[in-house]
Parts: structure tokens; sequence; C-alpha cells
């Protein structure tokens, strides 16, 4: 089952249609107009129709005649096989203004608070990507139980709308066969978390990047560079990626615990991670290593002290031994701790989530996303023409006040521990 969510809405009706290319053109007016197809406001998800609200947030009219406008977050799904896909969002309403945040699939991040005077409208683009874990010619990825409750892994784009009075005109989804992939794969600092309070830099990261490219999120909590591989993780990446794709390797923090003879950070890690490295290059894949983050771990002086050994170093070592491009999380996270925690002792504790000094909530993984943006651009890597215009220079030693962030918090929470640490 997937998530129940709470929320009500005003759309009006009319059947599915949309071109035999893979277009699909959703209307939130009464009166669609052109190839559009206009949904009731209690046209819950099915198989049989192909798009719909999720459970529960089909709901109620709010007044307003010609738009979505309600405060609660609600959920829109549209069946589409696996891929990349053009999403343009026209939000604004007749009443008022507004704001809009749109997450796609499970919590990532796509629009940040998109304002729109009363009366007005405004289009705006993101690429996404979803997947299923049937590998072509092979055995699918082993999903984790969790997984199967998300909204991502499935046959569906699902899109959140959110924030202090969002409304939403009309949405239309098209292949986007030619842009470029950027694939995740990690551990729980990286994956998509599908519940309030944890978030990772990996739903962040997607916001900063113009549409032409898309984020593949294959990272998942509790997994090691072996157990990922175990998982058809790396199988899956290495089934779909095309050249002048790239991926992000940040694994370390489960890694470090796995014993054995000959299990280290120099030996079977970095022989681990120069596998991933060589298969992602003979399918023209452009590999890039990751650091692993820093964990909340700091002395009497207010200084983080590594708890990670060997394993950024070994890292390091790979990048400079294969001749790959490298971003040094370890090395942001560290300035980005302490800037935190020089505001006071345990202020550091409002990057991550609630008694936890490894997970990050949705302010501590927008800081690190912006450390990966800096990264990719230290690193000169081709994604960074992606990169969006407005982004400002990121000085991990000088993070975004934590009383002016206003990313809307998804309405569904966990008090479950995750896998990893």
């Amino acid at each position: 089952m997937r998530p129940l969510l709470i929320s009500s809405i005003c759309l009006a009706l009319a059947p599915l249609s949309h071109a035999a290319d893979g277009f699909k053109a959703f209307s939130f007016r009464a009166i669609p107009g052109g190839a559009a197809t206009a949904v009731r406001p209690d046209a819950v998800y099915s198989e049989a129709s192909g798009f719909g609200f999720e459970p529960a947030t089909a709901g109620s009219a709010d007044g307003s005649a010609n738009f979505t406008s309600n405060p609660k977050p609600f959920l829109f799904s549209v069946a589409l096989p696996e891929g990349n896909y053009h999403v343009d969002v026209t939000f604004g309403d007749a009443a008022d203004a507004s704001v809009t945040t749109v997450k796609a699939e499970c919590r990532r991040l796509m629009l940040e608070n998109v304002a729109v005077a009363k009366g007005a409208s405004i289009t705006r683009s993101f690429t996404v990507n979803i997947r299923t874990p049937a590998i072509a010619g092979g055995d699918p990825v082993k999903l984790k139980p969790r997984e199967k409750d998300s909204l991502h892994w499935d046959n569906r784009l699902t899109l959140e709308f959110s924030g202090a009075r969002p409304a939403v005109q009309s949405l239309t989804i098209a292949p986007a066969t030619n842009a470029v992939t950027l694939f995740l794969l990690g551990d729980s600092t990286v994956t998509d978390q599908p519940r309030e309070p944890f978030n990772s830099w990996g739903q962040m990261l997607t916001q900063f990047f113009k549409p032409g490219l898309a984020v593949a999120n294959y990272a998942e909590s509790g997994e090691s560079l072996r157990s990922s591989r175990g998982a058809r993780r790396l199988a899956k990446v290495l089934s779909v990626i095309r050249p002048g794709d790239v991926a992000f390797i940040q694994f370390g923090h489960n890694d470090q615990k796995e014993k054995g003879e000959g299990i280290g950070a120099f030996t079977s890690y970095k022989t681990d991670l120069k596998h991933y490295v060589a298969e992602l290059r003979k399918r023209g894949g452009q590999p890039v290593p990751v650091t692993s983050v820093q964990r909340r771990n700091f002395n009497a002086e207010g200084r983080i002290v590594s708890n990670l050994g060997d394993y950024p170093e070994a890292v390091r070592q790979v990048a400079r031994e294969e001749s790959v491009p490298l971003i040094d999380l370890h090395a942001m996270s560290k300035p980005l701790y302490e800037a935190l925690e020089a505001h006071g002792k345990d202020y550091s504790k409002k990057a991550f989530a609630p008694g936890d000094n490894t997970h990050h909530n949705n302010y501590g993984s927008y800081q690190l996303a912006k450390c990966i943006v800096e990264g990719i651009k230290a690193a000169k890597l081709d994604v960074a023409k992606f990169l969006v215009d407005d982004f400002a220079a990121f000085d991990p030693a000088k993070p975004d006040p934590v009383d002016g962030f206003k990313v809307p918090t998804s309405p569904v929470a966990t008090a479950l521990k995750l896998d990893g640490n």
C-alpha cells in the first residue's frame, strides 16, 4: 500500500485523453482545453484510469471553481513507463495569491515556493526520473520492505503539491528521451527518504538542476558497496545508463561495520569501489566517487572528530588512482556542522532528525545538497551546465539561517529508526 494523506481539493471532470507519443495533459480547471484531461475531485488513482489522487488526497471542493487551491498537501499520480519525463506545471489562482512547492516521487524537491500574484499564472518545468525494479534480462532489484510501501519503484509518477497556498492550473508530461541522467548510489544519507522527519541530500539536490537532467536515486538505507551490489542496484544502473550519464557513489557508513578477513578501507572497500568505477565506465557513464558525510561527533572545543576511519581517504585514493572526479562531502560537512555548533552547544542538532547524529532533516539535507553543487562546480563536471542560473555560491562554513528555511514538510511521518548509522 502507498501512504495515506489528508487533503481537500477542487477539480473538474472528463475522461482520460492523451496522445499516442506518451504526452499527457491534465487540467485543474472546470473546463479543460485542447487535449487536456480534466480531473474529478474524487478521482482516486486506479490502474484502470491511469491517473488520480493518492488515497485520501481526493476530497471536497474548497470553494475555488477553477483552480486546485488548498493549504494541505495533495498527491497526484499518473501511470507511466520507466524513464525520464519533462513536466510543465502552470500555477496561479484568480481568487488570491498562491505559493506552491512541488515534490516528486519520494519527496524529491523539484520546485520550491513558486509565488504567483492574484489573477496571474506562471509555468515552471523540470525533468524527473521514474523507475521499476525490473532489470532487462535478469532478476529484479531486491527491494527492502519499506521500499515496497513508498512512492517510488513503481509504474507511476507521483507529484506532491504543498505550500502556504498551493494553486495548480494544469499539468503536462512528456517523455524526455534525450535527457541526461544523474544516478545516485549510496546509503541512508543519499536515498529518497519516504517520511518526515528524515531527508537526504539526494532528495534536495533535484531542485538545483534545470530541465534536461533527471536525478535517478538508487541509494537505500543501511547499504554498503557490497550489499547494494548484492541487491542488484548497481546492475539496475548498468542496465539503463547511457553514454554521457553520470553516477555519484557515496558509501562508507555501513561498509566500516563489515567484518571479516580482508575487509577494510584500503582493501575490500577500495576494490569494490574500483569495480563500480570500471563497470560504469564500460557503459560510457562518468563515475564520481563522493566521500561519506560526517557524523555529528564533536569534541569539547566544538570541533568535528571524524569517526569514519580510513574510508573517506580510501575514496580519495580511488579517485586519484582511477583518474575520476571527486566530490569531498566529508571535507565540506565538517565546517558546515562546526559553523552551526558555533551558535551554541547542540545547535547543530537543528540539521539532524530528532535524536539522530547521522541522518538529516529537511534543513540539514538542503545544506548538504548545496555542498554537492559546489562539489560539482569544483570538479568541473559536465552536468554543471544544468545547474540553475540563480544558484548563489555556497560556503559550507556559512550555512543558510535555520530560521529562514521555508521548504514545506510532507504530511507523512515515521517514528521508526532508519537502517544504518
